[in-house]
């Protein structure tokens, strides 16, 4: 059985969006773009002016995005996503 490299504690695990940007290296801004976009994790709203992310959403999304990348050596998905390769 593969051990997961999240413990379980860590999948519950809610991050703010200045915690996000620092995972993922994106800016905010970024972030809220990509979101509107339908290409980043939708946040959860605990309040009308917090919102957090799961830890495992991005987890996840990082993999995805690195094994779209390993397929594609040129760079072009992150073309399509506007950022330079």
């Amino acid at each position: 059985m593969e051990k997961s490299s999240i413990t379980t504690i860590d999948e519950t695990r809610l991050l703010r969006i200045n915690e996000v940007a620092k995972l993922t290296t994106l800016s905010k801004s970024c972030i809220h773009l990509w979101v509107a976009q339908g290409r980043f994790p939708a946040p959860i709203s605990l309040s009308a002016t917090v919102k957090v992310w799961r830890l495992k959403h991005l987890v996840r999304w990082i993999e995805n995005q690195s094994s779209q990348e390993d397929s594609d050596n040129s760079g072009a998905n992150f073309r399509s996503m506007g950022v330079a390769a």
